[in-house]
């Protein structure tokens, strides 16, 4: 009996050190919030924008992201905060999806934009060839757990 509480709280133990280790790494890992003033001084004014919401169908309490991302011909620039998690990336996809389902049908026609290194400000550039009209929805995805985040229309 005394072995089996021995093995149930050391184990739970680890498992909660385990689970708690993959939530903080990327936090601990993740490089500064871009300067979005200094780089959009830069550029002339966006092409289009598409605000992110915590109130997505697929989004939840841990899965989420807030704020304006903003489309310019090279260059894509997010102002506000996502939720904390590994391997983010940034997706362009054809028709406005808002849960998990809804992008898995679309993966295989989206264009993926890079990866998320931040959960706070960033801008990721993109080359100048890359056809904005063909998409009307930006996509934050978690590759490594297939997680919908947020989505945000800009046409």
């Amino acid at each position: 009996m005394r072995k089996t509480l021995l093995l149930l709280t050391h184990g739970g133990t680890l498992l909660l050190g385990f689970a708690l280790g993959i939530y903080t790494l990327p936090i601990l890992v993740q490089p500064p919030d871009a300067d979005i003033s200094a780089i959009e001084a830069a550029l002339p004014a966006p092409l289009f924008t598409a605000e992110f919401s915590r109130d997505r169908l697929g989004s939840d309490a841990l899965h989420w992201g807030e704020g304006e991302l903003r489309l310019y011909q090279d260059m894509l620039v997010f102002e506000g905060q996502l939720a904390p998690g590994p391997d983010y990336r940034l997706y362009l996809v054809p028709k406005f999806v808002d849960t998990e389902a809804g992008f898995l049908e679309q993966k295989a026609e989206a264009y993926e934009v890079g990866a998320i290194k931040s959960f706070g400000d960033f801008a990721l550039t993109q080359p100048a060839s890359s056809d904005l009209e063909r998409y009307t929805t930006a996509v934050v995805w978690c590759e490594t757990f297939s997680q919908f985040i947020t989505s945000g229309q800009y046409r």
